[in-house]
């Protein structure tokens, strides 16, 4: 998504942001050909954000849902985007791996505290409360298929489960995520997109 961003902006700048080390590392080594039009931030979401001057937009994708204070949140945002300014984001929504949240009790578990799946009209409200005008929230079902049972493991184990096995001993992953699996009884996850598109007054 970034290096899409560097092409549509030829004679633009880019933040690259993200909480870990790692992923701006293998941004460093993806976006080289871009030399200095990239600067890479380490920084965590949930506390003000270290960019300066302010930006002329934000564009974010599959990451506010990872972070639980979302009145924080775009605080934050609102801090670094200057007045006239864009925030274009989609994160997992309302409804979002329902099927799964629902085996997981199901099997006496529960992912509270690991990510948040908030709805539109809240959204809405959080966003004007932080400074945003022009708001525009809403939700997208994207029901995602996957070719093998072993894609959909794979995926579940990876994304979907992954900060839940984190907790759990390496011997028991690949079992439980075998058992969530079978409940399911397919190879489709019901995913819901938030979809935000705000103006920073």
């Amino acid at each position: 998504m970034t290096q899409d961003l560097l092409d549509r902006l030829p004679r633009g700048r880019v933040v690259a942001l993200d909480a870990s080390a790692a992923m701006l590392d293998e941004a460093r080594r993806r976006l080289a050909p871009f030399g200095d039009r990239v600067d890479f931030v380490l920084a965590d979401l949930n506390l003000p954000l270290p960019v300066a001057p302010p930006v002329d937009a934000i564009l974010s994708t599959a990451t506010f849902h990872w972070v639980l204070d979302h009145d924080a949140l775009f605080r934050h945002l609102a801090a670094v985007v200057r007045p006239g300014g864009r925030l274009a984001a989609q994160c997992g929504g309302k409804g979002n791996v329902a099927s799964v949240e629902a085996v997981l009790a199901a099997l006496g578990e529960r992912m509270s505290g690991v990510r948040y799946f908030a709805g539109p009209e809240e959204t809405k409200a959080r966003l004007a409360a932080a400074g945003f005008v022009d708001v525009r929230c809403w939700l997208q079902p994207e029901p995602t298929a996957f070719e093998s049972r072993t894609e959909f493991e794979t995926f579940l184990a990876t994304v979907v489960l992954r900060t839940f096995l984190a907790g759990r001993a390496e011997a028991e992953r690949a079992p439980f995520v075998k058992r969530v699996a079978d409940r399911l009884g397919g190879l489709e996850l019901d995913y819901v997109r938030l979809n935000i598109d705000a103006v920073r007054a």
